[in-house]
């Protein structure tokens, strides 16, 4: 008997600047992933950005949202533009959209793959290999605050940053599960000398969630000592576990020592059925090189990578990260005009290695790690 032909419902936002060009590339790469290992997608267009904005003066309507959670996932390109006041886009959209779909962990892989150029002296892609998981709600991005006798000598501005038990303690589980598939390693990074209740707070739920994981070792480091020991030593590091702003700033860092902003992939995840996943390149819309073609397309395929990882398409997920590995290790440069082809053409480089299986295997995988992980949340195991 025949089995079903597994069927993916995807939303596409492609978004402003360079986010078109990059999500084209990566739907040329899910085309081949479709062809190869024998499932299939739907995807709708969502048009939300700077031009929907502008014409239109919505940011996310409820309209919006009922469609996106009606999704198995959300591919995204990029958010911003210089026609559009800085932040508006940003909270309106992305951390909206966050929020409403409770995204409850935002995932970032540090991977330093063959043959992709580091600023870091002497490092060497066994000695990269991590994932950051990053508490995706709370923290200081819950965007309350307020401003007295503003406009004055006397102007007091408060900004509240917010830690719940619910929202720390499905994170650290995340990370856990994470650990157990890869190396049984769990760092946590915070500032507990400092932010002292917080701190507490995230140390029990480690302690407490890590009874249920007695296999993954776990330890701590303060976020100032991650920023030092990231790029000079980042064979310490397996998965790490860390709060929304600590997480935003030191994922931002791992980019740089994996190769820059242009390879590196993220997903924000929710795990626990009541909302759509998201998965997004992290290199901005870039309006400078809009329609130039210079866009490094590496970032929005791992990120394809990761939400085929989620859907659980695991073997898709390891080609499309192989071929995408593969490519970019072949490149002169990682973006611009010196990378010596065009968008649309690496994409069509990716998605032919996808279809061919040409590419080298990445050994331990996360997009496949992923994948198990999320199977283990699905059926309650």
């Amino acid at each position: 008997m025949t089995e079903p032909q597994r069927t993916h419902s995807i939303a596409v936002l492609p978004g402003d600047g360079i986010g078109p060009e990059v999500t084209a590339a990566a739907l040329a790469v899910l085309d081949a992933a479709q062809e190869r290992f024998g499932f299939t997608t739907e995807r709708t267009d969502v048009p939300l950005g700077a031009d929907h904005y502008l014409s239109t003066g919505e940011l996310l309507p409820d309209a919006t949202v009922e469609e996106l959670r009606g999704h198995d996932a959300i591919l995204f390109g990029a958010i911003g533009s210089p026609t559009v006041t800085p932040g508006i886009l940003e909270r309106g959209i992305i951390l909206a959209l966050r929020r409403q779909m409770e995204q409850a962990i935002n995932l970032r892989p540090v991977r330093l793959y063959d043959g992709v150029p580091t600023p870091i002296a002497g490092l060497t892609p066994e000695r990269c290999d991590m994932v950051i998981v990053r508490e995706n709600t709370e923290g200081a991005y819950v965007a309350q605050g307020s401003t007295v006798h503003a406009g004055t000598s006397a102007q007091v501005a408060v900004q509240e940053s917010v830690n719940t038990w619910y929202a720390v303690e499905r994170a650290v589980d995340f990370a856990f599960r994470l650990a157990s598939v890869r190396r049984k390693k769990l760092t946590l990074c915070h500032k507990t000398n400092v932010l002292v209740e917080a701190g507490k707070l995230w140390t029990r739920a480690m302690e407490e969630v890590g009874a249920r994981y007695p296999d993954v070792e776990t330890d701590y480091v303060h976020v100032d000592a991650m920023c030092m020991h990231l790029p000079v030593n980042p064979e310490r590091f397996d998965v790490v576990v860390t709060d929304n702003l600590f997480g935003d700033i030191v994922t931002d860092l791992g980019a740089v020592v994996q190769g820059g902003l242009g390879v590196a992939a993220s997903g924000n995840l929710n795990i626990a059925g009541t909302g759509t996943s998201m998965f997004e390149p992290i290199h901005g819309s870039a309006p400078d090189i809009a329609g130039r073609g210079w866009a490094n397309p590496a970032g929005a395929c791992l990120s394809l990578s990761m939400m085929l990882g989620h859907l659980g398409e695991g073997e898709a997920a390891a080609a499309v990260e192989a071929a995408a590995a593969a490519v970019v290790a072949q490149l002169p440069a990682l973006a611009g005009a010196e990378m010596g082809a065009t968008t649309e053409e690496l994409g069509r480089r990716i998605a032919d290695l996808v279809r061919d299986g040409g590419a080298p295997a990445v050994e331990g995988s996360l997009m496949s790690q992923l994948a198990q992980v999320m199977a283990g949340l699905r059926d309650g195991s």
